[in-house]
């Protein structure tokens, strides 16, 4: 099994309910991936840092290889994510990837 995980920061010109709009977004839009592209086996977005916290918001995904990593990468479902409800509002992204 691979882990993938994301740290992001958002644009630092949104306003907070800009942010807090975009961050639900994001969880809606990455959650509703779950049972949609072959061999990702979990998949969860927490926007509610702690004051702690250095980024936004965190992914934290699991698949089942890492070739089932590398195609979620360019499944359509998930592009369109990225680049509708993530890319667009993001200033920076952090990426950690590790087998189980």
């Amino acid at each position: 099994m691979v882990k993938h995980i994301i740290v992001w920061n958002l644009k630092d010109e949104l306003s907070d309910a800009d942010k807090a709009a975009v961050k639900k977004g994001i969880k809606e839009g990455l959650e509703g991936l779950k049972g949609r592209i072959p061999g990702l086996l979990d998949i969860a977005v927490y926007i509610d840092g702690l004051d702690s916290s250095t980024g936004d918001l965190l992914l934290d995904s699991s698949f089942e290889s890492e070739e089932a990593l590398k195609n979620y990468a360019v499944h359509p479902d998930h592009v369109d994510v990225a680049n509708n409800k993530v890319r667009p509002y993001t200033k920076t992204r952090s990426a950690y990837d590790y087998i189980i």
